[in-house]
């Protein structure tokens, strides 16, 4: 059975998201705030919410080109990477990473989420931008980076990640350098709290089976099993249900 699935809505200055949720068969589990690629909450990123809620976390997808273009829901074809590039130029960076940022606390208030309100957060490309500043500049509990091309111009704030991340590249990717895949990796190498996945022949955007001129199903099923297994480690189900 399919998770049961719903619409959220979070306040924010200047008026009110609207957001796509996942609810983990159990009712309750952890959250997740999934942070949506230049396409918009479109099928790919509900299907993620899906697959998150299916290992028991409640998954909300909050629609972050609500101030330029609500709604929006693109293909993946060449028409839709247009379109999602353009969109992604008219977004706010700074005023998006707060939506997310309010995202997450609408999520922690949710009574679906268990009784100590542990949250994370996961993005994919543009989203894997704003996770990594999610964790910068608050407070998540865990945090999933796929293949954000912003993080490493960004190396200088990870100083201020306290909780643990995830971060995953392709190691052919042609939006994000090698060079610049490996100083990330690097930086991840020194820190405890943080991990750094590069996937051999993988290009960008990798996990996203909708695309099938991104799409490279076995760098797909590693970068999930090792979300999985990092998520149990950092948001265990366990310890949410003790603490209901």
């Amino acid at each position: 059975m399919a998770p049961l699935t719903r619409t959220e809505h979070v306040q924010v200055d200047g008026g009110e998201i609207s957001a796509h949720a996942a609810l983990p068969p159990s009712g309750t589990g952890p959250g997740i705030v999934v942070l949506h690629e230049i396409f918009g909450v479109n099928e790919y990123v509900q299907d993620a919410c899906r697959r998150l809620a299916e290992l028991g976390y409640y998954a909300l997808a909050p629609d972050l080109f609500w101030r330029t273009e609500p709604g929006l829901s693109l293909r993946h074809d060449e028409d839709g990477l247009t379109h999602g590039m353009a969109a992604a130029q008219r977004l706010d960076f700074a005023t998006a990473v707060s939506d997310a940022i309010a995202a997450l606390g609408a999520l922690r208030a949710l009574p679906e989420v268990s009784a100590d309100g542990r949250a994370g957060v996961l993005g994919f490309c543009l989203g894997g931008t704003f996770a990594y500043q999610v964790a910068v500049q608050d407070e998540p509990d865990a945090a999933v980076c796929y293949y954000g091309s912003g993080i490493p111009d960004a190396l200088h704030s990870a100083g201020a990640i306290a909780c643990p991340t995830l971060l995953q590249f392709g190691g052919a990717d042609p939006f994000i350098p090698r060079e610049q895949v490996d100083r990330v990796a690097a930086m991840a190498a020194g820190r405890e709290e943080i991990e750094c996945h590069v996937h051999e022949g993988a290009g960008h955007a990798f996990d996203n089976h909708l695309a099938p001129m991104f799409h490279d199903p076995e760098a797909a099923a590693h970068a999930w099993e090792l979300t999985r297994g990092f998520l149990a480690r950092a948001l265990p189900l366990r310890r949410r249900q003790a603490a209901d």
